[in-house]
């Protein structure tokens, strides 16, 4: 099974890291890893960049901000290894966290090193030598969820993150932010997504009773699952967005990446991994399983899977945005105007249809 594990790749022209900098300060800080340095690239993911640092026998994993992202509260590196430092004790699904850095003088922003725990991460394409078979897909759907039901169980207080976030009025707050961002980070014009921003404002739910911990970006390429056994997650990555907040708005996101095989083409064209392959749970079962094992009610999942459209469209939009003034030149990013469009899209027919699935 070592053929799934998740890989690395030479570093892509452009984000390499200053070895000599970089290795330096890592023996100073911390000299117990012993051996020379070789540096490679995680090349999957769209915000923060992620290397696989090799030190002699040792795997770590450095994660900085995007080449030229000046968003003001993304990509807080040193946000997320507090969080990671609070998890790491309650909960055994985050990877431990080891050093921080804020010396931009080191790589030029600030940074954080981490474990590097192996496992398969399951992305647009199946990994080779894995059959995905439909009862193997269900029970990733399952795990998946109960998965997102546990985090939002984690007593926050306890683990000393209780100053994270401020759930009270977090959901009006949620959509006021993200359309502020995507007027900030417009480049084309898609009116499908400003009548989402609008039908948002004007049909608001109250807030959940009980706040939660909320990882804000769960979907299947943020897990790392056991290479010998699929249903069981190893860890969940990129808590840069994590906070204290509404737990419906996290379970709305992880809605948004979830795409199914009645959905219309274009989205799926679009897959943000391998959900819609036989056997997965649709967006309305997630939903019932979420309700029977969290025993909250979800009274309004038009709003929060259309919620979490508007969310992953303002997220590309600022990639795209990035993209277009110069400041990456990964070719990945070029078509992500389009993805944009179509996150304003399947909204408008779950809103239509006032359905979250069959919307093909």
């Amino acid at each position: 099974m070592s053929s799934t594990i998740d890989r690395s790749a030479p570093v892509r022209a452009g984000e390499e890291l200053p070895h000599n900098l970089l290795r330096d300060y890592l023996a100073a800080h911390l000299p117990e890893l012993d051996g020379p340095l070789t540096v490679e690239q995680f090349p999957a993911g769209f915000s923060n960049l992620t290397y696989l640092l090799r030190i002699g026998d040792h795997e770590l994993v450095l994660r900085r901000p995007p080449i030229g992202a000046k968003i003001k509260t993304a990509h807080d590196m040193s946000r997320e290894y507090r969080i990671l430092s609070h998890l790491y004790p309650v909960y055994n699904k985050v990877p431990r966290p080891l050093l921080f850095c804020d010396d931009e003088a080191i790589l030029g922003a600030p940074f954080y090193v981490m474990e590097r725990v192996q496992g398969v991460i399951l992305r647009a394409q199946p990994p080779r030598g894995i059959d995905l078979t439909p009862a193997l897909m269900r029970s990733l759907s399952e795990t998946f969820i109960e998965n997102l039901a546990s985090i939002h169980e984690i007593d926050y207080e306890a683990a000393g993150l209780g100053d994270l976030g401020s759930p009270q009025g977090y959901v009006k707050r949620q959509v006021e932010g993200w359309t502020k961002r995507y007027f900030n980070a417009r480049t084309d014009d898609v009116p499908a997504i400003e009548r989402l921003a609008e039908w948002l404002q004007q049909n608001l739910p109250a807030d959940s009773a009980k706040a939660a911990l909320i990882h804000n970006d769960y979907k299947y390429d943020n897990l790392v699952l056991a290479p010998e056994n699929l249903g069981r997650v190893v860890a969940v990555l990129d808590w840069e967005m994590a906070t204290i907040g509404d737990p419906l708005m996290d379970f709305g996101t992880s809605l948004g990446y979830w795409v199914e095989a009645t959905d219309p083409e274009e989205w799926q064209r679009y897959g943000f991994g391998l959900t819609s392959l036989p056997g997965s749970l649709t967006r309305s079962e997630l939903l019932e399983h979420y309700e029977r094992r969290t025993g909250r009610r979800v009274d309004e999942p038009v709003f929060y899977f259309a919620y979490g459209l508007l969310k992953i469209a303002v997220i590309v939009q600022q990639i795209y945005f990035r993209y277009q003034k110069g400041l990456t030149r990964d070719p990945r990013f070029a078509q992500l105007g389009a993805l944009v469009k179509a996150c304003g899209d399947l909204a408008q027919r779950a809103i239509e249809r006032n359905r979250i699935d069959s919307l093909g």
